[in-house]
């Protein structure tokens, strides 16, 4: 499977932005998927994963309550809407797809990468 990442730009703070993740080949629908992030300098972060049926979902503490991660497996895409968007959210996001059904949280139980899509948050 490929990722190809798109939606990001520049927001003021508060902003939102919805980033879409389009994977074409086989095996999508049977693998959690998540977002992370990399702001510059620092580590690349989780920030959200969704189950194989949907049905789960997980979110990093830092974007709790503002970030909505969905998917569509008929359309082999996976969302991630950012609503009241903050200079902290500044980063390049990656979609991933995971090794595993089940959602999980660490970089390395995920085999599948996109090219990264970048997030400006203005202040």
């Amino acid at each position: 499977v490929q990722l190809q990442a798109s939606g990001g730009g520049l927001v003021q703070t508060g902003g939102s932005l919805r980033l879409s993740c389009a994977a074409s080949g086989r095996s999508f629908s049977s693998y959690a998927m998540a977002w992370f992030r990399q702001a510059p300098g620092k580590e690349r972060e989780f920030v959200a994963a969704i189950s194989w049926t949907g049905a789960s979902t997980y979110y990093a503490d830092s974007v709790k309550g503002r970030f909505t991660i969905s998917r569509d497996n008929a359309k082999k895409m996976v969302y991630l809407q950012m609503n009241s968007l903050q200079p902290e959210d500044t980063a390049v996001y990656y979609c991933a797809r995971s090794a595993y059904g089940s959602v999980r949280s660490v970089a390395r139980e995920y085999d599948t990468w996109g090219q990264g899509t970048q997030v400006t948050v203005s202040s």
